[in-house]
């Protein structure tokens, strides 16, 4: 063997070792805006961890849910870091099938999460997630029109106030409908607002005891507003519209108040989007007087398996993507208006942040009013704002949301699709074994 065979062969040797000793993670994530941008931003990531290599599987919501659900339940160890809701969290750590993240690194900061989010995705006091983006609900409207009707829009409105002020400023006749809410069927389309809106009232899913409450007076108090207010002052086919749906009106000029995720602030105050942009204002969730606002709390969140064999490189990358510095990257390269928002509260202490987003303090104010361990005014035994975390809610959600909505179209009265709810939920429940 000559020397440079021998040079070669040993070049090549602690190649293949530097390359075998790189350890690769698979996230999956979910196919958004934010999460795209996060993959083009990664080259920081690798910079700072050079042993480590990241593989990417980007599904639609549905999709992803459906095979990160059934790899973790199974322990496949297919995914090292998984995107997941708030709505998960809790079950999947009652579960066993996340780990703590108890060592994101002390530079960290875990007391700069906001404690609403954090309160979501936590289990007797520890963190199982990382929020990468957090959201609640309030109250888009249009300040010309409330000018033009002689109203003034308060930051706290009630209920009353809010279907007063939607009579006020429809106009049929110039397709302009006082407000625009959800009403397409679904845990997380319609079943969201009106859930959240339902703890306003003073309604709750539940009583200490797993009972189904759709037969109170709370919820026919709630289903009643709705839809007479949407039958008044909403826009036709309103059964049929969703988060988008309503966007697409709001943005068009079509609705004078729309309430819904905070995240939409951006899009419906971008000239670039919206016919409206310039005219917007914004204001928290309404209430009853009960001590609750009609408001939900949302995050996407980055969390390690119990079936991952790559837990160090996984927190590392947890902890990067969910960092402070990864805000202030995203804010260099794309600009403040597109740092992630909800999760952190250094971000809306952050003067650029605040001239950058007018929406920052509302959004922040109903993140904070929410409280996902005390959701209701009424006692009872799950957490959730706008859903109840127990693993049965996706079907019940989605059967009782069916009801609401065919309420909503007419095809059914108000006290039937309560009837219906109540029966149904009552069945499951029992089913499950809730109730003995």
């Amino acid at each position: 063997m000559t020397l440079r065979t021998f040079l070669l062969g040993a070049c090549s040797a602690l190649a293949f070792a530097g390359m075998a000793s790189a350890e690769t993670l698979t996230i999956a994530t979910v196919n958004n805006g934010d999460m795209i941008r996060m993959q083009k931003l990664t080259d920081d990531f690798k910079a700072k961890n050079p042993g480590i290599d990241l593989e990417w599987v980007t599904l639609e919501e549905n999709v992803l849910r459906q095979k990160v659900t059934t790899d973790i339940a199974t322990k496949g160890g297919q995914y090292d870091v998984l995107t997941i809701g708030t709505y998960e969290v809790p079950i999947w750590a009652k579960q066993g099938w996340l780990l703590p993240l108890d060592n994101l690194g002390d530079a960290y900061d875990v007391n700069d999460l906001l404690p609403a989010i954090r309160s979501g995705i936590s289990q007797d006091g520890k963190l199982y997630a990382a929020p990468f983006y957090g959201e609640s609900s309030m109250v888009m409207y249009r300040k010309d029109l409330f000018d033009a009707a002689g109203l003034k829009m308060p930051d706290a409105p009630t209920w009353d106030f809010i279907a007063d002020a939607a009579k006020k400023i429809t106009n049929k006749d110039k397709e302009i409908y006082g407000i625009c809410l959800r009403g397409k069927a679904g845990w997380g389309e319609n079943m969201a607002f009106l859930t959240a809106m339902s703890n306003s009232f003073g309604a709750r899913w539940f009583d200490e005891k797993w009972k189904p409450q759709f037969d109170q007076p709370e919820w026919k108090d709630t289903l009643n507003f709705y839809v007479n207010l949407m039958k008044e002052a909403g826009p036709p086919g309103a059964s049929s519209n969703g988060f988008n749906e309503n966007l697409a009106l709001f943005q068009t000029g079509k609705c004078g108040m729309w309430i819904d995720a905070t995240v939409a602030a951006s899009f419906v105050s971008d000239p670039k989007q919206s016919q409206v942009a310039d005219k917007v204002g914004f204001a928290l969730a309404p209430d009853k007087g009960l001590g609750k606002r009609g408001n939900w709390l949302w995050a996407w969140n980055l969390a390690i398996p119990a079936g991952s064999q790559k837990v160090e490189a996984a927190e590392k990358f947890v902890a990067w993507a969910t960092s402070k510095e990864y805000t202030n990257l995203v804010a260099e390269k794309e600009g403040w208006l597109n740092a992630p928002p909800g999760t952190r509260t250094s971000l809306y202490a952050n003067a650029d942040y605040q001239k950058a987003a007018a929406f920052a303090k509302m959004t922040l104010d109903s993140i904070n009013s929410a409280d996902p361990t005390k959701p209701t005014v009424k006692p009872v035994p799950y957490v959730g704002v706008q859903f109840v975390a127990i693993p049965e809610f996706q079907g019940i959600g989605t059967a009782v949301g069916q009801q609401f909505s065919a309420a909503l179209a007419g095809q059914m009265s108000v006290d039937q699709a309560l009837q219906s709810a109540q029966q149904l939920v009552t069945r499951e429940m029992t089913k499950a074994g809730y109730i003995k």
